[in-house]
């Protein structure tokens, strides 16, 4: 009785020691693929660059959507297009799961600005988490790079990004207001 225990303890342990080294080899093997990906939104996806978003701890679910997006052309951006033209389904899973467990980024924000910004911030956090961590399909904004957020804001208002909800907030905020919601979110 004493040598099965053992030997059903031994088998235990190489089924969880496999099941960690499979685990350990499909997340080396994403992350050779997501390497890709460092190039514009950073190592891990903490972007260093304001042009692109850090994508390290952003929502799965948005990550997954916006992929899909940019590969049927709904959503467009030429490199995105490109880069996404030979994503399998698997791969934007992958991704969004990949980018999802990283830890995030912290761009910083104007100290003059952000407590503006966090006045005004509460039309932001119903839908993008009440620290701005994202929720779901709605993309995390904490951490973002005040720049980025400044661009994709006026972008909505300007109504050369497209999202009714979004222009319809957008479209209520003065510049400087947008400013300082950037500088709050990039702050957190």
């Amino acid at each position: 009785m004493h040598f099965f225990r053992q030997a059903f303890t031994f088998s235990l342990f190489l089924a969880c020691y496999w099941a960690m080294q499979v685990s350990a080899n499909e997340l080396t093997s994403v992350e050779q693929k997501a390497a890709t990906c460092f190039v514009c939104h950073g190592d891990k996806g903490k972007s260093g660059d304001a042009q692109w978003p850090s994508l390290a701890a952003q929502q799965s679910v948005y990550i997954v959507n916006q992929l899909k997006a940019y590969k049927s052309g709904e959503r467009k951006n030429a490199v995105m297009q490109a880069q996404t033209s030979k994503l399998t389904v698997e791969d934007i899973n992958n991704y969004g799961a990949y980018f999802a467990v990283q830890q995030p980024a912290k761009a910083g924000g104007d100290p003059a600005l952000v407590q503006k910004g966090k006045d005004k911030a509460a039309v932001c956090l119903g839908c993008h988490g009440t620290s701005g961590e994202g929720n779901g399909e709605f993309p995390r904004l904490a951490g973002q790079h005040p720049d980025y957020l400044t661009k994709q804001l006026t972008d909505y208002k300007s109504g050369s990004r497209i999202n009714g909800a979004m222009q319809a907030i957008a479209g209520n905020l003065s510049e400087d207001e947008i400013k300082a919601l950037a500088a709050f979110f990039g702050f957190l």
